[in-house]
This record gives structure tokens, C-alpha cells and sequence, in this order.
């Protein structure tokens, strides 16, 4: 499938971001089909219990089964779900997903006997209706994700995922169903000095699962570079690694790939954190609402100017989205591109401004971002673009900056509750919240996003908020 090749001026406004559109998102479809799968073993385990006990036992063995079914059920689902039986590769490969799940089979049956014996060795149970079901239920659940298969091709097609070839000057390579683009032809630059080139790349790479880059070699590291922020398993075309034989890279056909860059988080991961923030920022918006409120009020009677102050920054993918803020400054002094730091004794800063910076309270609009989907309550904090460290632009100081786009920006971040937050007097301002952001990248889980929130809670207010 190749896409139509763009034309035109850089797109800067989301009503032009259709125009980029270079695939349907297939995680969705992917998600039904996980769950076609789910049922599809649940029911296929009920089947082959009943039918054996109904067979040895008639109603009574029936219904003895189905107590064997309701036990073997809750460790199967959570064993399938650790070991692959509901992933990508498992909808790829059929057969690789229905060894796994018989693989879960064996080890519920495995626990669920032990723990029997250990509990009531004594128990009068039906070895032969036992053993019967679990392997009547091992055959029909083969068959069902085997006839599965047809479902799975018509939501998802053959490829499952959506893989995007940009062609930028570097050898062709074929790959079976990858859609193919001109990165000259949809004005595509890598120009990590540029943020709306940057814009622009992520709008074409929504929806995409996995990106391969192919261009001259002077330009690798800078499609690299880019690739790390852009929320994607991206790789770089190197027929290099073919030659070396190159461990952890991929060979297609004679040229090789380089994985450069992935996803911080897998699908499991970003629902959880998705649904954390859901949760957290709507309860927090219904308990928060009398302070927002008076708060609007107050900045709305102090100079009768707009109550919110919305400004464009960079966010996942390295994407623009638009913040709001309850407004601290006089409306005629606002800076929307944000290249002046607030500072100690800002005179563009109002009096009740003052307040509800000392106290991070301008800040609480920012949980309308999250519910829109465009921040999360934890994550590295999105940044003007025209923001300086010194005399230079944040990426200007270090390159990898770029990199920390690949996750939702966050009302509150490592290096927020470690104390980097405030003006970027100094080179060194930005790079010690740039490293606690890239660590914070390293390795996700709720537990250190519900610790950093407990401690955003101690540093709300705090001495260099002005």
C-alpha cells in the first residue's frame, strides 16, 4: 500500500494534520481481537470441561466440571497474559499464540492440583473427568484460535501492524505490506533545530507501530536522533549490519536495519497509565472545582483580561498541543512563545498571579490536558519552544532533549520533585532536569508515577516558583 505523496508549505495547524495521514491506527483493532481471543478461550475452556463431564457423568459430572472450568479459568487468563498468548506475535503467528496458550493450560492444571493436595488431600475427585477436560479443553481451545484466524486478518489485514518505509535518498527496500513514502515529496526534514519540521514528522508517524528510515549515511543520526522522541520502534537503514552481522538489528533481504529507537511503553502499560490519569484528574477536577472557580474569578476581576493563558508546546511524538494555565501575567505582557523565563521580581507578573504561581495553582487547568489526552499527571514537563537555558534553546544545550518527547508530557515530573524546576538561568538548569527526565524514561511503573505524585505534593509550594 503506498501513500499518496504530500505537497505544499509545512503543516502547522491541526485542521492540515488529515492531510498527513498515512494509515488507520490498527490498535484498536488489535485490542478486539485480543479480545475475541480471551472469549474465545474462556468459552473453548468451558466446552471442553462440560462436554467430557457431561460424557463420563452425565448432570453430575457436568456440573462437577464446571467447578474444575472456574478453577482452572482465573490462572489460565493470568498466565496467558504474561506469557505472550495475547500479543502482537501471537495474532502474527497463529500457531506460536496457540502453543502458548496451551502452555498456560498445562501450568493452571499443574498449580491447581497442587494446590488441591496441599489443601484436601482427601478430596474425592474425578482424576479421569479432570485430566478429560483439561485436555478437551487444550483441543478446543487449538481449534477456536485457529478458526480465530480469519477474524484477526479481516479486522488487522496480514502485517497485523502498520510499518512505514520513508524513503530520504538511501538504497530501496522492500518489505511485504509496509506502506512507502518520500520524505522529499511530504516535505519531510529530520531538522531537530527546527520543532515544527519535528511537528510535522509526528503527524505522519501517527498511527504507525514501526518506522524504517532509509537515507544517506550523513543524515542517519539525525533521523536517529529524531526517531528517539518520536513515541515508535524506529530503525535506520545500514546495510552495514549486514555485513558485520550485527547482533540485536534485523536483516531484510540483503540490507540490514538498525533499531534505533522504540516506545517507552507497551499497550498493557500506557492503558494503566491512561486510566490512572482518567481517574486522577476527573476526581480531582470535581473535588478541586469551588478553588477553580474563585480562583477564575479572582484573575478574571484583577484586570478584567482573559482567565486562561494558553500556550503551544511540544508534546508526545514531538507533537504541538495547546497548555492552559490560569493567567499570572498582565495580558499585554504575556509571552506566548515563552523565550522570557519568569523571573523573582517580574514586573509583567500580577498580584494574584504572584499567589498562584508561589502555590502552583495556575498550574490546575492542566487537568483538562490530561482528560483531552494531550499530558498525563506524570511526565516530563512540556517546554515553550522558544525557551532558553542561557543564551541557547533547550535543544541547542543537548540534542537528546528531543528524546524526552517520546512520553506524555506531565503536570509533574522527576525533576520537578527533585527540586529542577523554575527559571533556566544556566546551561546546567536544563541539563539536570533533562537527565532526571531521561531516567524517568528508563523504566515506567504506577508505583513511581503514585511516588512522584506523593511528593509533587510536598513541593507544591516552593521558592522558585515565580
Amino acid at each position: 500500500m503506498n501513500a499518496p505523496f504530500a505537497t505544499g508549505s509545512l503543516a502547522r495547524e491541526r485542521t492540515d494534520a488529515d492531510d498527513l495521514l498515512v494509515a488507520p491506527s490498527l490498535e484498536r483493532r488489535r485490542l478486539q481481537c485480543y479480545l475475541s481471543l480471551v472469549v474465545g478461550d474462556v468459552v473453548s475452556t468451558f466446552i471442553g470441561f462440560a462436554a467430557t463431564g457431561y460424557l463420563l457423568a452425565g448432570a453430575t459430572g457436568l456440573r462437577e466440571s464446571l467447578v474444575h472450568a472456574q478453577l482452572i479459568l482465573p490462572i489460565f487468563l493470568t498466565l496467558a497474559l504474561y506469557n505472550g498468548a495475547y500479543s502482537t506475535p501471537a495474532l502474527q503467528d497463529g500457531w506460536k499464540g496457540v502453543f502458548r496458550a496451551l502452555l498456560a493450560v498445562i501450568v493452571a492444571v499443574v498449580v491447581v492440583v497442587f494446590v488441591q493436595f496441599l489443601i484436601r488431600p482427601d478430596a474425592d475427585v474425578s482424576r479421569s473427568g479432570f485430566n478429560g477436560g483439561a485436555l478437551a479443553a487444550m483441543a478446543v481451545i487449538a481449534w477456536m484460535r485457529l478458526q480465530l484466524r480469519s477474524f484477526v486478518r479481516w479486522r488487522c489485514g496480514e502485517n497485523i501492524i502498520n510499518e512505514l518505509i520513508i524513503d530520504d535518498g538511501g538504497p530501496q527496500v522492500q518489505l511485504r505490506g509496509a506502506i512507502r513514502i518520500s520524505a522529499a515529496a511530504m516535505g519531510l526534514r529530520p531538522n531537530l533545530n527546527d520543532p515544527n519540521a519535528l511537528d510535522r514528522i509526528g503527524l505522519v508517524l501517527r498511527n504507525i507501530d514501526r518506522v524504517i528510515v532509509s537515507c544517506p549515511a550523513g543524515r542517519r543520526a539525525e533521523w536517529a536522533m529524531m526517531l528517539k522522541g518520536a513515541n515508535v520502534d524506529g530503525e535506520v537503514l545500514d546495510d552495514e549490519v549486514a555485513r558485520l552481522g550485527a547482533q540485536g538489528a534485523r536483516v531484510v533481504g540483503k540490507h540490514g536495519l538498525l533499531l534505533v529507537s522504540a516506545g517507552p511503553l507497551g499497550l498493557r502499560d500506557r492503558a494503566v497509565k491512561r486510566l490512572f490519569d482518567v481517574a486522577f484528574a476527573g476526581g480531582a477536577i470535581l473535588a478541586l472545582s469551588p478553588l477553580l472557580i474563585v480562583v477564575a474569578l479572582a484573575v478574571k476581576l484583577q484586570d478584567g483580561g482573559p482567565v486562561f493563558f494558553t500556550q503551544r508546546r511540544m508534546g508526545r511524538g514531538n507533537r504541538f498541543f495547546n497548555m492552559y494555565k490560569f493567567r499570572s501575567m498582565t495580558q499585554a505582557l504575556c509571552d506566548s512563545n515563552g523565550n522570557v523565563s519568569a523571573s523573582k521580581d517580574d514586573q509583567r507578573i500580577t498580584r494574584v498571579g504572584r499567589f498562584i504561581r508561589r502555590t502552583s495553582i495556575d498550574e490546575l487547568p492542566q487537568l483538562f490536558n490530561v482528560l483531552l489526552g494531550d499530558m498525563s499527571l506524570v511526565g516530563p514537563r512540556p517546554h515553550a519552544t522558544g525557551s532558553l537555558a542561557g543564551d541557547k534553546l533547550f535543544w541547542e544545550v543537548d540534542l537528546r532533549y528531543w528524546q524526552r518527547h517520546s512520553l506524555k508530557p506531565g503536570l509533574s515530573g522527576l525533576a520537578q520533585v527533585r527540586g529542577f524546576r523554575g527559571a533556566t538561568d544556566h546551561e546546567s538548569d536544563l541539563v539536570n532536569r533533562l537527565q532526571a527526565d531521561l531516567e524517568y524514561l528508563e523504566g515506567w511503573t504506577i508505583m513511581r508515577d503514585l511516588q512522584i505524585i506523593f511528593l509533587t505534593m510536598r513541593v507544591l509550594v516552593h521558592d522558585r516558583a515565580f
